[in-house]
């Protein structure tokens, strides 16, 4: 755990559309932070690698008039703190486990229903989110997917080269040291280029280097082969996702995404067919950021579209 935080709340909340009140929630020895705003059916909003809860800050800022929302703070990164992984076992198993607990918690003891839950995804968020809703089946409803995977990778993916080098040690101890994951995503995710605001709101946690070990972790472990350790995880959540073949599914795509690209859209849409599906031709793996109001309202009519028949319980 570091021995500070790497950004207060009160510092959080200063940041460019990033007006909330940051809480906590303790795991034992570590305590991870999350957004909680709004009143209604519950949405929670699940961050991938290197970002963290400011990348919903808009989609909040857009929902919370009408729905509860729910955004953790992945373990070691954003503002929940930095704890030990141990070797062999994979993050996004782990982090599934750590957003089970929270929602247990608020379910327990925070007034949120045991369903009706909507579950939105970005990146590593979806291999995290959707292990969550595996583990917990029958919470989750109603499915957002934005620019991530769920199944192991279609025939013909080829990882981009940047990620690809993070898997060799030599390179991640590099990128660890320079805090180059969050540098080469900003500069490659988002097609147009940021605020130098936002820019320095999305690197505010990873300024030390004791504060980014999960940032390289997460490029090791995307699975690209039977060979690679997570290969195994991502089948069964390929598997899993049979559970939303009958549920209002939204999918936003940014497609000019380097990482996520059309072949892996071509796999959401054949596993999932009856999916609502809105394509952003001029938007990258950022997605959020390149079309921001027009993917919040996008998402906005899928779920006041979807609320009549859904009733959390």
């Amino acid at each position: 755990m570091s021995p500070q935080p790497p950004l207060t709340a009160e510092q959080a909340r200063r940041l460019p559309d990033y007006p909330f009140q940051g809480r906590w929630f303790g795991h034992g020895a570590w305590h991870q932070h999350y957004l909680d705003e709004g009143r209604g059916r519950p949405v929670l909003m699940v961050h991938g690698s290197p970002t963290w809860s400011y990348l919903w800050r808009r989609l909040v800022l857009g929902l919370r008039g009408r729905y509860r929302c729910v955004v953790p703070d992945l373990r070691g990164m954003g503002l929940s703190d930095r704890a030990r992984d141990l070797e062999g076992e994979l993050l996004a198993e782990n982090r599934a486990k750590d957003l089970a607990r929270l929602v247990d918690h608020l379910t327990a003891e925070g007034g949120a229903p045991r369903r009706g839950w909507t579950l939105v995804v970005h990146d590593w968020g979806g291999p995290v989110g959707l292990w969550w809703a595996h583990l917990r089946p029958g919470l989750v409803d109603r499915l957002v997917v934005l620019n991530t995977a769920a199944f192991p990778m279609p025939p013909g993916y080829r990882l981009p080269w940047p990620v690809q080098a993070l898997r060799q040690r030599t390179v991640g101890r590099v990128a660890h040291a320079s805090n180059a994951v969050a540098r080469v995503a900003l500069r490659q995710g988002p097609r147009r280029p940021l605020p130098q605001a936002v820019h320095d709101a999305y690197l505010a946690p990873y300024r030390h280097q004791r504060d980014r070990s999960a940032l390289v972790r997460f490029a090791q472990e995307f699975p690209l082969s039977p060979a690679d350790p997570g290969w195994p995880h991502a089948q069964r959540l390929g598997e899993a996702l049979i559970a939303f073949t009958q549920l209002p599914v939204f999918v936003g795509w940014g497609m000019r995404d380097p990482l996520y690209d059309d072949l892996v859209l071509t796999e959401w849409t054949r596993r999932l067919p009856a999916a609502d599906l809105h394509l952003y031709p001029y938007a990258g793996h950022y997605v959020l950021e390149d079309m921001a109001w027009q993917l919040v309202e996008d998402i906005r009519d899928f779920l006041t579209l979807t609320d009549h028949d859904r009733a959390p319980g």
